[in-house]
């Protein structure tokens, strides 16, 4: 087991058009640089690859110098946009009110508007968006948001806010707590039995 310490930390974000190989391709490029990911989060939306990467290394490297290592020579192919920024920690807001995690589910007809009414009233309460995802299907759309609410706010009256919300512009939503919507909605697999 190595001993190096990986001391210079950067955040990396990677974009493209989706392919295969892509995350092979950066964490590839990280490891021949001697470095190590952290962190990282990616998702595709409608054919477009996103990734954020924080990534540590043994000595430090110039942001830009680094970004096109990543790009390596199949940047002609893959078209990779990469930006890379020095890691600084900062605290998680906001600090000391004694957050808790919740799941915010809504969907119905897709309509202008519906990001812009949720995020707005989640900002006026200092509920901070921690995950976000959005997709339309049809003239359906849904929105899961995971957010932290500071201890000051009732649940029960963020979850009625909302959902007089959802009501007004046609949506069906629920507010949960983390652990409720983990434990109804998880996958559970059975193991296969032999025959």
């Amino acid at each position: 087991m190595s001993d190096q310490v990986f001391t210079h930390r950067y955040v990396l974000s990677v974009m493209s058009a989706d392919h295969p190989g892509i995350v092979a391709a950066v964490s590839a490029a990280i490891a021949g640089m001697g470095g190590n990911v952290d962190a990282c989060s990616q998702t595709v939306l409608s054919g477009y690859f996103t990734l954020i990467t924080i990534a540590g290394f043994p000595e430090p490297i110039e942001p830009k110098a680094l970004a096109e290592r990543l790009r390596g020579p199949a940047s002609a192919r893959s078209g990779l946009q990469v930006m890379v920024t020095p890691f600084a920690p900062k605290p998680a807001y906001p600090v000391g009110q004694g957050l808790e995690r919740f799941v915010v589910t809504a969907f119905g007809k897709d309509k202008p508007g519906i990001i812009r009414r949720f995020t707005e009233y989640m900002a006026g309460k200092d509920i901070n968006i921690i995950d976000l995802y959005g997709s339309k299907g049809g003239e359906e759309f849904m929105l899961i948001a995971q957010v932290e609410v500071p201890g000051r706010w009732s649940v029960r009256m963020i979850q009625d806010d909302l959902e007089e919300m959802g009501r007004e512009e046609g949506f069906t939503v629920r507010f949960q707590h983390e652990n409720v919507f983990v434990a109804t909605n998880q996958l559970r697999f059975t193991p296969s039995r032999g025959r």
